[in-house]
């Protein structure tokens, strides 16, 4: 083995002959990188999921009126109830009379929205798009359904039936009648017919009658059904179909 000519530089022990020698800061810089390009990857795969989820399973919405109080609470200076809404339940098992659905103003059932501003505004809109912030999408609603197509709905003596059953609805704000407003509609297939919890304080079903569709909500526009509330923690609970509806049968929009 060939032996260093006098007045040549020793390798270091430890050392390869030949190969550069590689400074700690060049090793820092690379793991920074390395921990970059992770972090960019997990950032992504996160994004992409919570899109995933929130076009096709789930997605989170708050409540800005008092329209479905008690059983969701909510007002425009406060912050209100966030429930989970499943989007998958319109394409297989449907919706049901009983159910808290959302869904898109069918046409006239909201003041046109005003346009906000501010980087606050903007964030919050950005993180509501991949699913990671509530939506406040002003021109979604939420109702109870009273009716599904097919179903005879009145509104009589401060009461309300369908198909000559009278409801009782415990889930009605205290002191509202069920509804003051006299009305007896046949609700078309594909379509839903809607109320508020809050009677008195819910522009709802009855009082787009005269509007071009009538009251009716399509089940097109149906984002899906409410089925928990998430926050606050003191209210988080799930939001089952009230027993009422049990004698009406089952029956399911589509």
């Amino acid at each position: 083995m060939s032996q260093p000519a006098e007045g040549e530089p020793r390798p270091a022990p430890g050392s390869s002959q030949g190969q550069p020698h590689q400074e700690p800061a060049t090793r820092s810089t690379h793991r920074s990188r390395s921990l970059l390009r992770e972090s960019a990857a997990v950032l992504v795969t996160a994004i992409v999921l919570s899109l995933l989820i929130k076009t096709v399973l789930v997605q989170a919405f708050f409540i800005p009126s008092a329209s479905m109080e008690p059983t969701l609470h909510g007002c425009e200076t406060c912050v209100g109830d966030r429930v989970l809404v499943n989007k998958l339940t319109t394409h297989t098992g449907g919706v049901h009379r009983g159910d808290i659905v959302v869904f898109h103003d069918p046409g006239g059932w909201l003041p046109q929205a005003s346009l906000t501003s501010g980087l606050q505004s903007r964030v919050h809109d950005a993180l509501a798009i991949i699913g990671l912030a509530p939506s406040s999408n002003d021109s979604d609603l939420i109702k109870r359904i009273i009716g599904v197509g097919g179903d005879t709905v009145e509104g009589r003596g401060g009461q309300v039936y369908v198909n000559g059953a009278q409801l009782k609805e415990p889930y009605v704000f205290p002191g509202n009648s069920p509804s003051k407003v006299d009305f007896r509609v046949t609700v078309p297939f594909g379509k839903l017919w809607v109320m508020g919890d809050h009677r008195s304080n819910s522009s709802d079903s009855r009082f787009h009658m005269q509007d071009p569709g009538n009251g009716f909500v399509p089940m097109k526009d149906v984002v899906g059904r409410a089925f928990v509330i998430v926050w606050p923690l003191d209210r988080v609970g799930s939001l089952d179909t009230p027993a009422t509806f049990d004698r009406l049968g089952v029956s399911a929009a589509r």
